[in-house]
């Protein structure tokens, strides 16, 4: 799909991208191609896909997966999708970010940055076998970061706790129209069991929310105003500040406030 192609087609449906909704689409047909690749999908895969556009991966996964479910917001696009493909894909018109998903073993997906967080947290909260996304680059370099990195965050914490992540490719900002303003990058996520042991995920998650929330802080000062520790706690970590913690200390943190809850 060439750009002059992509401007055809946003002719002839009346779609007019939305800055706002992070509306790029892609335009180099051997991107998708490899993308699709990457996930390795086999006939009997049910696939989801958030955010279709103009449907330039939807077209290469009907050909690998009888099983296609797709979502999307604008009137306009799911309107077109629905009448390209007709009984070829389930389509949900909808917010990604509140519908519910159904159940899916591959996810592939260009997504808007605007939802990117929201969609990567709600993935992780879904059983699947790999999830192959677009992002904008500086997204996918939270996604991976090392500790003690700019880019290490809550997401890059949640992300390793549930998945393997890696970054399968950049792709410039010239392969979509309208051209945004900074480049995107591919990135694979593969689900496997947590690489240490917390005693409560949720505790866990809060633990690190909280944190990184006031990542200048130290740990223990942002505990204490979270109300998730109490004076006299014996809790790893507090005088140090989250940027600076493997998950697995952080683990060790939210394990120690568990075990002090239970002594009260």
């Amino acid at each position: 799909m060439s750009r002059d192609e992509t401007g055809r087609m946003m002719a002839e449906t009346g779609i007019v991208p939305k800055k706002s909704k992070g509306q790029n689409f892609l335009i180099d047909d051997r991107v998708a191609d490899r993308q699709v690749g990457f996930a390795g999908i086999s006939g009997n895969d049910r696939v989801l896909e958030v955010g279709p556009g103009l449907g330039i991966l939807t077209s290469r996964l009907v050909e690998h997966s009888a099983h296609v479910t797709c979502i999307e917001l604008d009137d306009i696009l799911s309107e077109y999708i629905g009448n390209k493909y007709g009984d070829r894909v389930a389509l949900i018109r909808g917010d990604a970010v509140k519908v519910p998903f159904p159940p899916f073993d591959v996810f592939v997906s260009n997504l808007p940055y605007s939802v990117s967080t929201p969609i990567i947290f709600k993935l992780l909260d879904h059983e699947f076998r790999k999830a192959v996304v677009m992002v904008q680059k500086e997204f996918a370099d939270r996604m991976v970061a090392d500790v003690g990195s700019p880019d290490y965050s809550r997401l890059t914490v949640n992300l390793f706790y549930k998945a393997e992540c890696r970054i399968l490719e950049k792709v410039p900002r010239s392969r979509f129209k309208p051209r945004p303003e900074v480049d995107s990058a591919v990135v694979e996520i593969v689900p496997r069991p947590a690489p240490f042991d917390v005693f409560d995920e949720r505790l866990f998650f809060k633990v690190t929310e909280t944190t990184f929330n006031h990542r200048r802080k130290k740990i223990g000062t942002s505990l204490k105003s979270a109300g998730l520790i109490g004076d006299g706690w014996d809790v790893p970590f507090l005088d140090s500040r989250v940027e600076s913690l493997r998950p697995v200390e952080i683990g060790e943190i939210a394990n120690a406030i568990h075990v002090n809850r239970g002594h009260q």
